[in-house]
């Protein structure tokens, strides 16, 4: 049987669209997801303050991300309506990391067989628990791969050399200082010619799923806090004050126990 004119096999098709995701995805800047002792900490190459790799989720879970922008925040978004719906629907713990993370994949996966491009993206879903034992990392390909992490995990171009020392240098019990120096001197080392390059508070986007914290465990570090904790020298800044919601989509939850509207005028005294 003759092939009709410009066919491709499925399989030469996937190929090509996997090669063509990691070289976009190997471009970018890396990230780096691990637990320390009090929580999950994440930390990223990223020079800009408004177009954030690293975001909160819902209660205890938290999104990182590498690759096109664009496509990775549709996927947050996505995921912060989800976690939404399902809290307000059911229960609060009724959102999981576990659940987001198979939805992801299985979005993930539909993207990269049937558009005409896959996403250019590398996304890590981790659910800080009750004790160390509890916490949950799942690392997310562009293909919808899923991969449960012990410990740790590193996206972007650079991931395989981080991993290789993570898997050498980590320690379950590390405080958080010390798991952010580790992070820091990894991702600051440069991957042609493995010469070490001196990360600044500018350069890095830091957050953390905090165990003591109450219900909401995501908290941004900056300005003076990020640098007394990399010994770097700080300035009179404080840096912005984080907003009550970080998210963009306000959760139906704050509305569960009653009406929000503003109250009417008081009525005109008598007489």
């Amino acid at each position: 049987m003759t092939m009709p004119f410009g066919y491709v096999s499925p399989e030469q098709l996937m190929k090509d669209r996997a090669d063509y995701a990691r070289k976009g995805i190997a471009r970018g800047r890396s990230a780096v997801v691990l637990a320390y002792d009090d929580g999950i900490l994440f930390v990223a190459e990223n020079l800009s303050r408004a177009l954030h790799k690293v975001s909160e989720i819902y209660d205890r879970i938290a999104f990182a991300a590498v690759g096109k922008y664009n496509e990775f925040e549709n996927l947050r978004i996505a995921g912060v309506r989800l976690a939404d719906l399902r809290g307000y629907s059911y229960d609060r713990r009724d959102v999981t990391g576990r659940g987001l993370a198979n939805a992801y994949a299985q979005t993930l996966g539909t993207i990269f067989t049937q558009e005409s491009k896959p996403y250019e993206v590398e996304i890590v879903v981790a659910e800080v628990g009750r004790t160390p034992e509890e916490d949950q990392i799942y690392r997310l390909t562009y293909d919808g791969s899923v991969a449960d992490e012990q410990g740790f995990a590193a996206m972007g171009g650079q991931a395989d050399a981080i991993t290789q020392a993570l898997q050498e240098r980590w320690r379950a019990d590390m405080p958080l200082s010390e798991a952010l120096a580790l992070a820091v001197e990894l991702l600051g080392r440069d991957p042609g010619t493995n010469e070490a390059r001196n990360l600044t508070t500018g350069q890095l986007e830091v957050a953390v799923l905090e165990r003591t914290r109450p219900r909401r465990k995501f908290r941004r570090l900056t300005g003076n806090g990020l640098a007394a904790l990399l010994g770097q020298p700080t300035t009179g800044e404080t840096g912005p004050a984080p907003a009550p919601d970080e998210r963009e989509v306000s959760p139906p939850t704050e509305l569960a126990g009653g009406s929000q509207e503003p109250p009417g005028p008081a009525p005109a005294p008598e007489g």
